[in-house]
């Protein structure tokens, strides 16, 4: 599990070994079991996230009682609310596991003593969430210009693995449709691909 978050350091800092070990020697790490529930609606997150195996879902409860699924988080993502931190806002969102996962724990109130002691790693969280920015603002605007197939057939494209990992209701859910729309979808694409 630590490969992973070395190389996840490697792609984004210029730390040498020494450094990077050091940093990884005192990170949490922590196993959590499928349901858990990591921060919910309404609450202030006080942790921040680094998927190393598992499914994590992020959904609201819109005031009908329904849920909307916004994102799933799965190996090599990072999952955290930094603005809701900084502000004591309350979060919109439920995190919560869908399988049993591996998580690197991240508390919001101790990042700065890191980034005292390892001044890249403000600069690594900064390109992280540049990145990650930025590809929160293409997969939204692809989503708004695009047809429910598209939606689909982009998240087959992109995260392949994912429609076998999660309910397909919080899959429709996820993808803006009902799971019957989701189901006729798949339905026609299993035609074409035939």
């Amino acid at each position: 599990m630590r490969r992973i978050l070395f190389k996840y350091l490697t792609k984004f800092t210029s730390l040498n070994e020494e450094e990077q070990q050091a940093i990884v020697d005192n990170i949490l790490v922590e196993e959590y079991k499928k349901g858990t529930v990591l921060l919910r609606q309404g609450d202030v997150p006080a942790q921040c996230y680094f998927v190393l195996k598992g499914c994590v879902r992020q959904y609201l409860v819109d005031e009908t009682g329904k849920e909307i699924t916004s994102n799933f988080y799965t190996e090599e993502q990072a999952i955290s609310m930094f603005n809701h931190h900084k502000i004591e806002k309350s979060s919109e969102y439920t995190i919560t596991c869908l399988e049993d996962c591996v998580l690197v724990v991240g508390n919001l109130d101790t990042k700065k003593d890191m980034y005292n002691q390892y001044t890249q790693l403000e600069s690594m969280t900064r390109r992280m969430i540049e990145e990650n920015f930025g590809q929160v603002q293409d997969e939204f605007a692809s989503f708004i210009a695009s047809t429910p197939e598209e939606r689909f057939k982009a998240l087959l494209l992109n995260r392949p693995g994912l429609i076998d990992r999660v309910p397909q209701h919080q899959l429709a859910s996820y993808l803006g449709i009902t799971p019957e729309s989701l189901s006729r979808i798949k339905k026609r694409i299993h035609q074409d691909n035939n």
